[in-house]
C-alpha cells in the first residue's frame, strides 16, 4: 500500500540494510570502472595496430551480444550457487579476462574474450541491482537507486581517465582493471545470505517474465537504444557540424554529467509522486531534447540541453528500477534483472544500428530525429494505449 507523504520515512517492515546496500555500491563501482576502462583501451589498441574500423565496431558489440546471451541463464545459475558465490566467480573471471587481452594479442582472440567479458559483467550488474532494489525499500527506492545510478556514471567516467593517465602500451592499465576486479570480491562476500534467500530460489525464465512487465522493459530497450545511439554517435553529430574533436567529446561528458548529477532528484521525486507518471515524464524530456539538438547543436544551449539529455534519459532507467522493486519480490527480482540486461543489450544493439543507418541515409541530423520518432511512438503508446491500465 503507498506510503502518505507525512508518514515515517521506514517503518519496522521497511528496514534497509545497509551492508547489502554498501556492498552491492562498492561492487557496481568496480564493475562500471572496469566497463568504462576497457571500452577505450581496446578500441586505441585496435586502432594503434591498424585495424579497420568497422572490425573495432564489431568487437565491440561482443560485449552487448554477451549481455544478451546472460541473460538467459542468470537466474539459472543463480539459483544453482547462490547470488554471492556467483557474483564473486563472475568478478574474479572478468580479473583474468583483463589480463587475458595483452596476454593474448591476436585480434580474433579478442572477439570471444569480450563475449565472454559481457556475460560475466551483465552477471555482475544484474545481481547488483537484485541486492539494491531487494533492500531498497519503502519511501526511499527511488533515491536509493538514483544514488545507484550516480555512482555507476561516475564511476564508468573513472576508467577512461586511467586509461589516459596510464596510457595504452603493455600490460598497466590492464593490470590495473584486473587488481581492482579481484579487489571487488571482498565487498561482495560481505553481502548477507540470509537476506537473499529469497532470491535464491527457483527462476522463471526471462521469456515468461516478459508479460509481466511489457511496458517497463519496453522502456528499457528504448533507454539502451537512446544509450547506444548517444554514446556512439553524439561526439561524431558534433564534428559533423562543425565541432573540433576534443568539444566533440565533450558532449560526452556533458551527457554523463546530466547521469550523474541528477539522479537522485529524480528518484525522490519519484518516490513522491508517481513513479509511471516520472518515467513518462523523462521520456517526454528525452524526447524534447532530440527535437531541439539540431538547433541548438552550433550555439552554447547544446551545453546544458546535453546535461539534460543525459539526466532525462538514465532517468528512464532509475525509474524503472525503482519500479521493478515496487512490484516484484522473490524469484521475479532476478528473473527481472536478468531481463533488464537483456533488453538494455538488444536496446543498445539497436540503438547503435539505428543511429548509424539514419545518419548515412539522411545526413547528420537523421541521428536524433530517428532517436526522436522511437521516443514518440512510446509515448504515443504510454498515453493511448496502456497508461491508465498497467503501471508495468
Amino acid at each position: 500500500m503507498p506510503q502518505s507523504l507525512n508518514s515515517s520515512p521506514i517503518d519496522d517492515g521497511d528496514k534497509i540494510d545497509w551492508r547489502n546496500l554498501t556492498a552491492a555500491f562498492a561492487a557496481v563501482c568496480v564493475f562500471s570502472f572496469s566497463l568504462g576502462e576497457i571500452f577505450p583501451l581496446l578500441s586505441l589498441n585496435m586502432e594503434k595496430n591498424g585495424v579497420d574500423p568497422r572490425v573495432i565496431g564489431y568487437n565491440a558489440a561482443m560485449a552487448p551480444i554477451g549481455i544478451l546471451l546472460a541473460g538467459l541463464i542468470i537466474p539459472r545459475l543463480s539459483h544453482r550457487f547462490g547470488p554471492r558465490r556467483l557474483a564473486i566467480f563472475m568478478a574474479l573471471a572478468t580479473g583474468v579476462i583483463f589480463l587475458g587481452y595483452p596476454s593474448f594479442p591476436t585480434l580474433w582472440a579478442w572477439f570471444p574474450l569480450r563475449l565472454i567479458q559481457g556475460v560475466c559483467v551483465a552477471t555482475l550488474f544484474a545481481l547488483s541491482e537484485a541486492w539494491v532494489i531487494g533492500n531498497a525499500k519503502g519511501v526511499w527506492r527511488g533515491r536509493i537507486v538514483g544514488l545507484y545510478g550516480s555512482l555507476i556514471s561516475g564511476s564508468f567516467g573513472v576508467g577512461p581517465a586511467i586509461v589516459g593517465w596510464v596510457g595504452i602500451h603493455g600490460y598497466t592499465a590492464f593490470v590495473i582493471g584486473a587488481v581492482i576486479l579481484i579487489v571487488s570480491a571482498f565487498p561482495i562476500s560481505l553481502v548477507r545470505d540470509d537476506h537473499n534467500r529469497d532470491i535464491e530460489t527457483p527462476h522463471g525464465s526471462i521469456w515468461s517474465f516478459i508479460p509481466k512487465a511489457p511496458f517497463l522493459l519496453g522502456a528499457i530497450v528504448i533507454h539502451a537504444m537512446f544509450d547506444g545511439g548517444m554514446l556512439g554517435f553524439l561526439a561524431v553529430y558534433g564534428v559533423r557540424h562543425g565541432m573540433s574533436v576534443e568539444r566533440g567529446a565533450f558532449l560526452i561528458t556533458a551527457l554523463a554529467c546530466g547521469n550523474v548529477f541528477f539522479q537522485i532528484p529524480i528518484g525522490w521525486i519519484a518516490d513522491h509522486t508517481s513513479k509511471p507518471a516520472v518515467m513518462l515524464a523523462c521520456f517526454i524530456g528525452a524526447a524534447f531534447g532530440l527535437m531541439v539538438l539540431p538547433f541548438a547543436i552550433t550555439t552554447v544551449w547544446v551545453w546544458p540541453l546535453a546535461m539534460l539529455m543525459g539526466a532525462f534519459g538514465f532517468g528512464i532507467y532509475t525509474v524503472g528500477l525503482a519500479q521493478l522493486g515496487d512490484n516484484f519480490s522473490g524469484s521475479d527480482l532476478i528473473t527481472g534483472t536478468a531481463a533488464f540486461s537483456t533488453v538494455w543489450g538488444l536496446g543498445a544493439l539497436l540503438g547503435s544500428v539505428l543511429a548509424g543507418f539514419a545518419m548515412d541515409i539522411w545526413g547528420p541530423d537523421g541521428f536524433p530525429r530517428a532517436l526522436l520518432a522511437v521516443f514518440l511512438v512510446y509515448i504515443g503508446v504510454r498515453l493511448f494505449g496502456g497508461f491508465g491500465r498497467r503501471a508495468v
